[in-house]
């Protein structure tokens, strides 16, 4: 039998494994003569000066300045490098479920919102996600705004020094879209003072799922000592699937499929229509056998991120990055219950790819008087989205009466199969300018100026496989609108969205902030900005000679060019304030209490006027869609602690607030009362009082605990809509807002033979809450706990850990939806067990 090789790696390994299986190591195949039972007993007992002997102070830039978070008069939780390693968190949803004021709604990677004190709605889909309102948090890689509605920048985290999430209203540092929070991925920057190095590797096996595995490393190379270094970051990981596309059928027959209703022409009126022109119709029946597959909802992250860093004086620096990503996505992340658990039917591929590259920039001088900063950056992004739409069939209106069966007396429904084809772009320049004064003085001050243009553009295709055979003809943009892609589209293409979205953003901002004694210090924030966007381009219908269309005027629709000509470009301005006073009662204890606005920008309707009301029904006879949708505006009120005890080996922050957000903005579709396409209004205002804590204790020499936990009671006050029936009344609770979160994790730390070891668990509790804002997909999501455990282990630079994710297998339930129009739940990864190899040079 061949015997281990004796290195650092394997000896790591073995210890690791040892503390798992909790036996005596039998070191025969490390050490050259075997140790005994009770030598080894001993040699594993833990050590009287363990390398975990205080808590880990971090420092954060929550106030545009260096702070450490302790002395930050800001709701502000960080998680360091070495947390983010220690929780094994990469993706998107990792950190969100580690951050209990922090939740989401979405339908796997690439395609979620995040949320922040139960500031949530609900997600609005990604077939039209695109001009639908702002996301209500900030999202920032390092100081790149990269937010994008129900499309967050899904970063892979590696090589990152700590991630930022900022709670409550941060509109006068951070401006639109964080009228909520921020949440800031801070990557680690090229260091001049020496070689670093490092790699990890991980493999990991999913219960009835596929194989995972990740690989990912950086380089850190001084090129002139303490002058000029580059810094290298790349990662490919790969995560498999776990949710089965099982074989299924589909037909539009009403006497198998109720949800399906062919009858547009007799108003809706289902009953009727299978006593007269329904009587004798036909359906084909479809089904998805090509499309079967085990474990298809597979996703890949490959991306590289190269920086350059140059200091050629002590007060002056250039920082220059670049970061390319690939993220490439199979199949969906929600399930269908009818089908069983990790089960769904789809009929037509579902595949996301999206791509970015993001280069930023920052240049830095310290004068006697102010330090100036200058950061900006360019965000070039591109996606490509296949969506099986056959749900669609299930809507109503149009589905099926008009885009699926002959127009014939006795009616023929042909092939029920509909697919959506997505290409999005996304271009976003900014430009930041701050002038800070020197933190040591009684009265100091940040002023900056900020610069944000981004175009998005939206060419979403509906094909619709019965259309050719009904005689529609191709169709096309309308002709004369501002066009992506003004050709003649495929056969079947029977609706089009070509759009672009430009956005333009000025604004001054600044702090100023006053030591009133040696302990109070008032400070007073101010955001001043300008907005202006336009929107372009065309939603175009085909048609058919039946209903009077001719080749050579084959498309219908709108025109925004035109329509929205006397109203664009959209102009808006204003100004939101903060206030803060807080005493510092000792070096280890500071109290602050806040007042702060936030705010998300208004925009435009691509169709406005009286609700269509295909179901005369009346009370939606006096509703009309505006032709623009205003800003929603967000006060926040808070009194929070910073604590330290034992010193420093016990923290305990938090924060009481109370939050009025007014005006809210909801996307709407409904296409049998209201309008075929998805339209947004200023609804509902709503209240939430909340509690968050944030703790860490160094319990004893080897054990540590933390612990983060947020309530929020969120409340619709008042419903301010023509339509505002159709929501969960005053009093509900807002949608995607639990009521309690928190998570718990323990660590304990040992050294055996000079290898350090440790032990850790971790545990997230989610509230139960709603899925959606309207009543008729207003649903109770189920609470759920997640249960993570790891075993490791390191030797000089060599690290192994053993771990599991999900413990008890847990099926969470995530988000409730129907909005590909068939009811599904998106889940969490079962059970996973893995194991990771580290090693880091330095």
């Amino acid at each position: 039998m061949r015997m281990l090789r004796k290195t650092k790696v394997n000896y790591a390994v073995c210890i690791a494994m040892a503390a798992a299986v909790d036996v005596p190591l039998a070191f025969a195949d490390i050490q050259e003569t075997q140790q005994a039972t009770e030598q080894v007993a001993e040699e594993t007992q833990p050590t009287k000066n363990p390398k975990r002997a205080a808590i880990e102070l971090i420092e954060v830039t929550a106030t545009r300045r260096a702070q450490s978070i302790q002395s930050v008069p800001i709701s502000v939780t960080a998680l360091s490098e070495r947390a983010l390693k220690e929780n094994n968190i990469s993706k998107f949803d990792d950190y969100i479920e580690m951050i209990p004021s922090a939740s989401m709604g979405g339908r796997g990677p690439g395609q979620s919102d995040v949320y922040i004190r139960g500031l949530a709605l609900g997600h609005n889909g990604i077939t039209g996600t695109e001009f639908t309102p702002a996301p209500t948090v900030g999202l920032y890689l390092d100081d790149m705004p990269i937010s994008a509605t129900g499309r967050n920048l899904d970063v892979y985290v590696t090589d990152v020094e700590r991630l930022e999430v900022l709670a409550g209203p941060q509109g006068t540092l951070f401006g639109a879209s964080a009228q909520a929070g921020a949440l800031r991925i801070i990557t680690n920057k090229p260091d001049s003072g020496g070689f670093d190095a490092g790699f990890e590797l991980d493999y990991s096996q999913t219960k009835g799922g596929d194989d995972s595995t990740s690989i990912e490393g950086f380089v850190n190379i001084p090129i002139i000592e303490d002058e000029l270094a580059v810094r290298i970051t790349a990662y490919n990981d790969k995560q498999g699937g776990y949710i089965d596309n099982v074989y299924s059928t589909f037909t539009l027959d009403p006497t198998i499929n109720p949800n399906a209703n062919p009858d547009f022409f007799n108003n809706g009126d289902v009953e009727q229509g299978l006593k007269d022109q329904w009587v004798d119709a036909t359906y084909t029946e479809i089904d998805n056998e090509e499309f079967v597959e085990d474990d298809f909802n597979d996703s890949e992250y490959i991306g590289v991120r190269f920086g350059i860093s140059w200091e050629p004086t002590a007060d002056f620096s250039i920082l220059l990055q670049h970061t390319h990503q690939d993220l490439d996505v199979d199949g969906v992340f929600d399930y269908d219950p009818t089908l069983g658990e990790m089960n769904v039917a789809r009929f037509d591929e579902d595949r996301l790819e999206d791509s970015f590259d993001l280069t930023s920039w920052t240049i830095e001088k310290q004068l006697e008087y102010v330090d100036i900063v200058y950061t900006g950056g360019y965000l070039d992004r591109d996606i490509y989205q296949t969506v099986d739409y056959i749900g669609y069939n299930n809507s109503g209106a149009f589905a099926a009466d008009y885009y699926t069966c002959t127009y014939t007396e006795v009616r023929q429904c042909l092939d029920p199969s509909k697919r959506f084809v997505g290409q999005v772009t996304n271009e976003r320049l900014t430009h930041e300018i701050r002038f800070s004064s020197p933190y040591d003085k009684p009265v100091r001050g940040v002023l900056g100026l900020f610069y944000d243009d981004q175009t998005i553009t939206h060419d979403g295709e509906y094909d619709y496989a019965a259309a050719p055979e009904l005689g529609f003809f191709q169709n096309r943009p309308n002709v004369g609108s501002t066009a992506n892609n003004p050709d003649f589209r495929e056969p079947g293409v029977t609706f089009i969205n070509d759009l672009t979205r430009d956005e333009e953003q000025t604004a001054i901002f600044g702090e100023l902030a006053w030591d009133i004694t040696d302990k109070l210090t008032a400070t007073a924030g101010l955001r001043y900005y300008e907005l202006e966007a336009t929107f372009l381009g065309s939603s175009a219908f085909a048609n058919t000679s039946v209903f009077g269309a001719t080749e050579d005027f084959p498309d219908y629709g709108r025109n925004y060019d035109v329509s929205l000509a006397d109203i664009s470009p959209l102009k808006q301005d204003g100004t939101i304030t903060k206030f803060t006073l807080d005493y510092q009662f000792s070096k280890d204890i500071l109290v602050y209490a806040t007042y702060s606005e936030g705010y998300r920008a208004g925009g435009f309707n691509r169709l406005s006027g009286p609700a269509i009301n295909t179901n005369n029904l009346p009370e939606f006879e006096d509703f009309v869609v505006p032709d623009t949708y205003e800003s929603d505006e967000v006060v926040n009120m808070e009194l929070g602690w910073k604590t330290t005890f034992n010193n420093g080996n016990l923290k305990i922050n938090g924060a009481i607030y109370k939050i009025d957000w007014d005006n809210i903005q909801v996307a709407i579709l409904d296409s049998a009362n209201i309008l075929q396409l998805t339209f947004t209004d200023n609804v509902a205002d709503a209240e939430i009082l909340g509690i968050e804590l944030d703790a860490a204790w160094t319990a004893t020499d080897n054990l540590t605990l933390f612990a983060a936990v947020s309530n929020n009671h969120s409340e619709i006050t008042d419903l301010v809509s023509g339509i505002s029936f159709t929501l969960a009344p005053e009093g509900s609770e807002l949608a995607l807002s639990p009521e309690l979160n928190y998570s718990l994790r323990g660590r304990y730390d040992w050294t055996v033979k000079n290898v350090d070891a440790y032990g850790q668990v971790t545990l997230q509790y989610t509230d139960e809450s709603y899925s959606s804002m309207y009543i008729d997909t207003r649903e109770k999501q189920d609470s759920y706990t997640l249960v993570n455990a790891s075993l490791g282990a390191n030797f000089d630079e060599w690290g192994v850990e053993l771990y599991v994710d999900n413990l008890t297998d847990e099926v969470a339930e995530k988000y409730i939806n129907t909005i590909d129009d068939i009811r599904r739940v998106t889940t969490n990864r079962p059970r996973t067990i893995g194991m990771r190899v580290s090693y880091a040079f330095n």
